[in-house]
């Protein structure tokens, strides 16, 4: 018995259906699986999205006819899910993402690419930069109680559902699987898992112009440490 639609979205039933619906539908001549709305490959696994056709709530969640029938389902890219539930003009229940993931996995472009103008953003990198008035990564130990603070309270705000925002993405490291596992619950959240390996973290990194020197030396240990955390389901 399912409670809520997070507890059912991160569940063993649900994955499972998941995987076996994914490689069922990826075609067996090129090994690409399609965007059933717009027929666009998809080529990460973290964009793909299994889309309720009749919409799951919590009077039917538990009907596994309609929760976990392949009828039921068409699978899309994030981006599809999004216009698809615009175009119907209804949200049946708003909806929290945990975005976890290495530092430069690409998290918050993942978000920025699918989030809409009603929408909340929690990145941690975005704090910082709001209450310094300076630039991104720049983060004086002085401020660094009044940066979590300002998390805590938008924690707060996603938790009660306060607002009238669609939905909410926290942009999160989540390298331990017990502390992403009871923020998600706590938060009735769904994760999605940013998954890309050191190697492609540290090249992202040693490109990026927007950090310094020093400040790329940090990230890289934060990098390298997040790998050494790193704890899988």
């Amino acid at each position: 018995m399912f409670n809520t639609l997070a507890e059912f979205y991160n569940s063993t039933e649900w994955r499972k259906f998941r995987q076996y619906l994914i490689a069922e539908r990826t075609n067996k001549e090129d090994g690409i699986l399609y965007d059933e709305f717009n027929g666009q490959p998809l080529i990460k696994s973290y964009d793909i999205v299994l889309h309720h056709i009749k919409p799951l709530t919590l009077q039917n969640v538990n009907d596994f006819s309609i929760s976990l029938n392949p009828e039921n389902i068409q699978i899309v890219s994030q981006r599809s899910h999004n216009e698809i539930h615009k175009r119907f003009g209804f949200v049946t229940e708003r909806k929290v993402y945990y975005i976890y993931g290495a530092p430069c996995s690409g998290k918050t472009t993942f978000v920025n690419n699918i989030k809409g103008n009603s929408d909340i953003v929690l990145d941690m990198d975005n704090i910082w930069q709001c209450i310094t008035g300076g630039e991104r990564y720049h983060k004086p130990p002085a401020l660094k109680t009044n940066a979590f603070i300002m998390r805590d309270c938008l924690l707060d705000m996603i938790k009660t559902r306060a607002g009238k925002w669609e939905r909410a993405f926290i942009i999160d490291g989540g390298a331990r699987l017990a502390d992403r596992t009871r923020l998600t619950a706590s938060l009735g959240a769904e994760m999605i898992f940013i998954d890309e390996d050191i190697e492609t973290c540290l090249t992202r990194l040693a490109n990026d112009e927007k950090r310094n020197e020093q400040q790329k030396q940090d990230w890289k240990r934060y990098i390298e440490q997040w790998f050494l955390d790193f704890q899988a389901e």
